[in-house]
């Protein structure tokens, strides 16, 4: 798998500009023997949490310590990222909610029911600048007889804590990503292996939906958790990691030795991408900044 993963990297360098973004080299694995890794995100004081959905836990991983458990149980955390004042945001299979963790370290549900019924199980989310949250709530996590809603839902939470539905229209609706503008919105579909973009309105609706990626992704492994660059590349975790120029050109592939479930942007300078990869979490060098959750 090393090898094929050079060969890769030297092939798409030199039919789409693969070089121009990813240094040459290998991933690193940084942290083994887990369970099913998700929900990666990075602090800017210089640690990487993510998520391992069956162990019910949240690690901290940093460069000189390796990692240690962050909080357990977790609700069965799968998707994870900070809001503009730094608290964490969580999506909680377990749980059935999205989870804000205040400053001072008290847990509260953000968002848990709809019209009155319980989510299914939220999976992935994003926070906008102006401290909205999206998220996707798909049935992964929830038996079919527990279930109170009968479609696979996107939301926003809006500043002021009122929840919207903004699509119901998803098969398996996973990750989502905003462009470094936050003018589009990315959404994968798993099970119906696109991705759809849509243009995000003044007012924090969707409108002019359009399939942005198809008939790329390998039999097996339709997108799931994406991030985006500041030149508005995206990386879509896809049994690879797939990337996109925005226009919708597929620029080629990082391969790693297990299939990465999600990706985030971190390290010193924002250019090493982080793949949590079933048992694993590895690492990528990168010649190019991610959008940055967290910090100016």
């Amino acid at each position: 798998m090393d090898i094929l993963y050079f060969v890769l990297l030297v092939a798409g360098a030199a039919n789409t500009g693969l070089s121009a973004l990813v240094e040459p080299g290998e991933p690193e694995r940084i942290a083994s023997g887990l369970q099913f890794t998700e929900g990666p995100v990075w602090h800017p004081d210089g640690y990487l949490l993510f998520s391992d959905i069956p162990a019910d836990t949240i690690y901290k991983w940093t460069s000189d310590g390796g990692i240690e458990k962050f909080r357990s149980p977790s609700g069965n955390s799968n998707g994870l990222t900070f809001d503009r004042h730094g608290r964490l945001v969580a999506c909680e299979h377990g749980n059935r909610r999205v989870s804000l963790t205040e400053l001072d370290g008290t847990i509260v549900t953000l968002a848990g029911e709809y019209q009155g019924k319980r989510l299914n199980s939220p999976n992935d989310l994003v926070v906008k600048s102006d401290g909205s949250v999206y998220f996707t709530d798909p049935p992964y996590g929830v038996k079919p007889d527990q279930r109170e809603l009968d479609f696979q839902g996107v939301y926003r939470v809006a500043p002021d804590g009122v929840i919207a539905l903004l699509a119901d229209d998803f098969e398996k609706p996973n990750g989502l990503a905003f462009s470094p503008d936050e003018k589009i919105l990315y959404i994968a579909d798993t099970d119906r292996k696109h991705v759809r973009a849509f243009d995000v309105q003044p007012d924090g609706t969707l409108a002019n939906d359009r399939v942005f990626a198809e008939d790329v992704f390998e039999a097996g492994h339709g997108p799931d958790g994406m991030k985006v660059d500041v030149n508005g590349n995206l990386y879509i975790a896809a049994g690879f990691v797939w990337i996109f120029d925005s226009a919708g050109k597929h620029l080629g592939n990082i391969v790693a030795p297990e299939a990465p479930a999600n990706l985030a942007f971190g390290g010193p300078d924002n250019k090493t991408l982080f793949l949590t990869a079933r048992t694993s979490v590895y690492k990528v060098q990168l010649k190019v900044q991610g959008v940055k959750v967290l910090g100016d």
